[in-house]
């Protein structure tokens, strides 16, 4: 009986420690498209030094490390452009970004300077424009959010 006990409970140990560091790599609101978590360094608090974000990270909440960067680059077109990306909060600090190569696409770099969250925000419209008289009009708009929590 004895044997049998410690059997199963070493069975359940190991399918327990077999689990513990799989991710599923998708947040089940941007359709399996998120970007996959940065690993994070040791002395960080479990925060990645450096987290890369895309339109497909919508609705995330993403953990930085203080000293650390937040990238991102939002794909637009010329007929549906990205606005400027909005950062609210003391905890980043805007860096340069780079280029942005494309019309419509928006991208934004943050060093995290501080402890706290921080949203990041942009929007595009949802369809393209009209380009001629009498064509419909879109007046639908697309959002698009992240949390970042700087530790």
């Amino acid at each position: 009986m004895r044997r049998t006990t410690t059997s199963l409970a070493l069975a359940a140990t190991a399918l327990l420690l077999a689990g513990c560091g799989s991710q599923s790599g998708t947040d089940g609101g941007s359709a399996g498209k998120a970007s996959p978590p940065a690993s994070s360094a040791p002395g960080t608090g479990g925060c990645a030094p450096l987290v890369q974000l895309k339109a497909a990270d919508n609705g995330r909440t993403v953990c930085v490390a203080k000293g650390g960067e937040v990238r991102l680059a939002l794909d637009g077109t010329k007929s549906r452009p990205w606005k400027p990306v909005m950062a609210s909060g003391t905890a980043l600090k805007g860096i340069n970004a780079g280029f942005v190569i494309l019309p419509g696409q928006a991208s934004a770099a943050y060093q995290a300077v501080a402890r706290g969250t921080e949203k990041l925000t942009s929007s595009r419209p949802l369809c393209a424009q009209p380009t001629a008289p009498g064509q419909v009009s879109c007046k639908g708009i697309q959002e698009w959010t992240v949390t970042v929590n700087v530790k």
